[in-house]
């Protein structure tokens, strides 16, 4: 049997984000906040952020990834998050998730940061 049966064909690997929610633009705000320390691009730019999901309650959960599974801020990383986006008025709770499903590749880093980082 192989792993991909468990998963519902057509299915998107990453939800999608709460986009229409009027507090998206600003926790998106705070996550370009948060930069891995040995790429000089937020994380929000690198597409380390998967989704953003905020609820009727305005309690949002971010689903993210490292560059590396072993990346040395692994540990830290989502702490930091939260803290920034908690940060955002109106917010209530924040819950971030680490997932390294799917796995992140350059090509989910947007033209700002490849450009910034001279791959455009």
């Amino acid at each position: 049997m192989n792993q991909q049966q468990d998963k519902i064909e057509g299915a998107p690997l990453i939800r999608p984000s709460t986009t229409d929610h009027p507090l998206f633009d600003q926790v998106v705000d705070a996550c370009r906040t948060v930069y891995d320390p040995e790429i000089p691009v937020n994380i929000y730019d690198l597409g380390l952020v998967y989704t953003i999901e905020i609820n009727d309650q305005s309690e949002v959960t971010v689903a993210m990834t490292l560059t590396a599974p072993g990346c040395p801020v692994a540990g830290e990383m989502p702490g930091w998050v939260a803290a920034a986006v908690e940060a955002v008025p109106g917010v209530k709770e924040v819950d971030v998730q680490m997932t390294f499903d799917p796995p992140w590749g350059m090509e989910m880093m947007s033209d700002e940061a490849r450009l910034e980082m001279g791959f455009m």
